[in-house]
């Protein structure tokens, strides 16, 4: 029983791990769709920016006189490190030979004289390619995305039409493949591409505007991970390899059989610390509609208010999953399935006899993109500045689980109903418990010249996870965003926007804090691939951009 146990586990927590990849960019919103609004902190829901107003305050639409095109070119670099350590007294089920965290000159012995702190660092950016259904892994370096958008507004007309392709959200990155992250992704892409999003906005007066609009996404996310379980029962698993079974090996008998259930039988055995299994997985949703709506009140050249809410997408993505069994998990269940023993003790769980190298199949999932409420201000206190402040709230709550649903009953579901109340054999539910977080910006603009502005804002982004669902798959948690800006007035029809963006996130993940990372119990269904290990997690986006805004 204790190996079903052990094999249910790491099998089941396997796709926990994908489904962290669904969040890990998804907390990094609003980094890729206005050069200006960057440079501001966000704060632009009263000063919204050109035709991108059609994402932060779609009402903004209506001060665009005549017609408009915006260009926009981002240079984006993703930097992402973790630290693992080992606190005192760190050992699975006295083993503690981890080769993440042990430097140990003998490799003959289960413990660890000199620990060491083991970095991971992501190498570049990753994109999920919807033409060839895969994720490419793009150069060391940044990764350019040029965006576009334009409106009209006839003269003496109330009305303005816009239309504009952004990116609300869109992260990835790869690691090397001997890199000790890679059990909490060696490769992840996450992107929301609204591709159209046509919007209109009414003038109702000179201090009143509203407008609103519907956008069309496509929806994306895969990834691509190793996968281990660093807890007691699979520490009793090495134990039994190491030290029972020794005297059994390449002898098996009914004796050994009936006791062992077949167990030393395997060439290979499996431990908490060896490598499991790897899984890919990719999912998209093609065609993902939601509406934004927005209110603009602006007595006054000095003074603005406005409110913007975009709406909750329910996406059904559909994609693929691979997984492929370590040798040491193929020979580990081959053998108990081949013995006559372990083949009636897995008949009566009905669990399959045997492990195949490999597991492909379809899978879905209903995903509920939040939906968000941003308000704000806009004052000049004097002529050559202007300050911006706002607030927002995502509805992260939302994520309270995420329900997966397969074409068939692959092993992991087989082993997974057994003990699990989340899962069946064609379905498995995870939880997760998110949080709706509330940010806020403030941005300022200074006219140095009749052509000249200088623009500084900064946003803190509250965190959706826990405290306790904290993990390096995540690494944007409670994020500081700087930004510095450019605008410069060519002439009468031309505008021209620079902006470099920095924002930043530290972690500090205690052992046995998170069940989404290192937690200890063997109860614990989470997948916890750093069971019991200190973690540290650093991320930074760093971002340049220029904006080219003119009528035509």
């Amino acid at each position: 029983m204790t190996l079903v146990r052990s094999l249910r586990r790491w099998l089941l927590v396997g796709l926990m791990v994908w489904q962290g990849s669904a969040y890990a960019g998804a907390l990094a919103t609003d980094l890729s769709v206005d050069v200006r609004a960057l440079s501001l902190g966000n704060a632009v829901t009263a000063d919204p920016p050109g035709v991108n107003a059609i994402n932060y305050n779609p009402a903004g639409l209506a001060l665009l006189d005549g017609r408009h095109v915006d260009y926009q070119f981002f240079g984006i670099q993703f930097g992402i490190r973790s630290q693992f350590s080992a606190p005192p007294g760190y050992n699975v089920f006295g083993y503690s030979d981890d080769p993440i965290v042990c430097q140990e000159p003998n490799g003959n012995v289960s413990y660890c004289k000199n620990f060491v702190t083991s970095d991971s660092t992501v190498q570049g950016v990753a994109l999920y390619i919807p033409v060839l259904g895969k994720t490419v892994d793009l150069p060391p370096g940044p990764a350019i995305a040029p965006l576009f958008g334009f409106s009209v507004k006839p003269a003496g007309s109330r009305l303005t039409f816009a239309n504009a392709m952004y990116a609300p959200l869109a992260a990835g990155f790869y690691r090397d493949p001997t890199d000790p992250g890679n059990y909490l992704g060696q490769q992840m892409a996450l992107e929301r591409i609204t591709l159209f999003s046509p919007s209109l906005a009414l003038q109702i007066n000179d201090r009143w505007m509203v407008g609103g609009g519907v956008t069309m996404s496509y929806q994306a996310m895969s990834l691509d991970t190793n996968f281990r379980s660093p807890n007691e029962l699979l520490g009793v698993l090495r134990m039994i390899n190491d030290s029972v079974c020794p005297p059994f090996r390449g002898n098996g008998n009914f004796v050994t059989d009936l006791f062992l259930f077949g167990f030393c039988n395997a060439q290979q055995g499996i431990g908490p610390f060896t490598n499991l299994a790897s899984l890919k997985m990719s999912m998209q949703d093609t065609l993902s509609p939601g509406y934004n709506l927005g209110v603009l009140w602006k007595p006054s050249d000095r003074f603005s208010w406005g409110a913007v809410y975009r709406s909750a997408s329910h996406d059904h993505m559909i994609g693929k999953y691979e997984i492929d069994y370590a040798q040491g998990t193929q020979d580990v269940f081959n053998a108990v399935g081949a013995s006559a023993t372990g083949s009636i003790l897995l008949s009566i769980l009905g669990l399959p006899t045997s492990v195949p190298p490999k597991e492909t199949g379809l899978v879905s999932m209903n995903l509920t993109y939040p939906q968000h409420f941003q308000t704000g201000v806009s004052w000049r206190p004097w002529h050559p500045f202007k300050v911006n402040f706002d607030i927002s709230w995502d509805d992260y709550s939302q994520w309270s689980s995420f329900p997966l649903q397969f074409d068939r009953t692959p092993a992991v579901l087989r082993l997974a109903h057994l003990l699990s109340p989340n899962a069946t054999l064609s379905s498995l539910n995870m939880p997760l418990g998110f949080q709706s977080p509330w940010s806020w910006g403030i941005g300022t603009e200074t006219s140095l010249s009749s052509r000249l502005v200088l623009r500084v804002g900064y946003e803190d982004r509250g965190s959706a996870i826990p405290l306790d669902k904290r993990s390096t798959l995540v690494p944007i948690n409670n994020a500081h965003m700087y930004g510095l800006g450019f605008g410069y007035h060519l002439d009468k029809d031309t505008d021209v926007d620079f902006t470099i963006m920095h924002l930043y996130s530290h972690d500090v993940i205690p052992a046995g804090s998170s069940s989404n990372f290192n937690a200890t119990g063997i109860n614990n269904l989470i997948y916890n691939p750093y069971g019991g290990l200190d973690g540290t997690t650093y991320a930074s986006i760093n971002m340049i951009g220029m904006a080219y805004r003119t009528r035509w």
